[in-house]
Parts: structure tokens; sequence; C-alpha cells
């Protein structure tokens, strides 16, 4: 895997894909492996340029073949620490803050829905 520096640099290699900014909804099952996730904003890639915005986007997989399908990974400059006031678990739901920071990465052929016929 060739690290990036920058983002410009990581989407340049892309012909056609999708860039998801931030979380979304998610759905994991209890040994983490099988996933289904969304995003907060979503854009149309098209030959390396950030185009259109899009709706209603997932992306699903198993955790194994998710990062074995990753080949590019973003420098430190682009870490950003993002987080949420409800960590997921206990019944009733608890309201516990709970972060984790990351740098943007390129992953290929992954399976992405529309979540508008999906739901």
């Amino acid at each position: 895997m060739k690290k990036r520096k920058q983002l410009k640099d990581l989407i340049s290699g892309v012909e056609d894909g999708i860039y998801i900014m931030g979380d979304g909804s998610w759905s994991i099952d209890q040994q983490r492996y099988n996933f289904q996730f969304g995003g907060q904003l979503f854009y149309e890639i098209k030959n390396g340029e950030i185009r259109q915005m899009l709706r209603d986007v997932i992306y699903q997989g198993n955790t194994q073949s998710f990062w074995k399908s990753c080949d590019g990974i973003c420098g430190k400059d682009e870490y950003k620490l993002c987080g949420t006031l409800f960590c997921g678990k206990g019944e009733p739901s608890q309201s516990a803050p709970v972060s984790h920071g990351a740098v943007p990465a390129r992953f290929r052929n992954i399976t992405i829905l529309n979540s508008r016929l999906h739901t």
C-alpha cells in the first residue's frame, strides 16, 4: 500500500468512485465481521475529481476483505478527530461520549448500495 500525503493525491487515482465523509448509520454483527455503514456527506468522483453531491449511499462488506481492499491512505496532516455522544451499547440505550480519529483512505471494489432502495 502506498502512503499518500493529501486527499487530492488519493482522489487523483480514482476513475469512478464515491467520496464518503463522516459517519452515519451502521449495522455490524456480534463478531464484528459483517457490516453496513453510511456517512454524512457523499460526493461522486469522476476521473480524479470530486463532482456532484450524492444521496442515500451505504457500503457493506466483511472486515477481512474490506481492509484487504485498502490501497491508499493520507498522511497525518489529513487526520481528523470525530465523535458522538452515543456509544451504541446497553439496553436500554446509554449515552456515553466516544471518539476516534482517522485519515482519509481509499478502498477498491467495495459493495455500494442506494439506502433508499435497501432499507
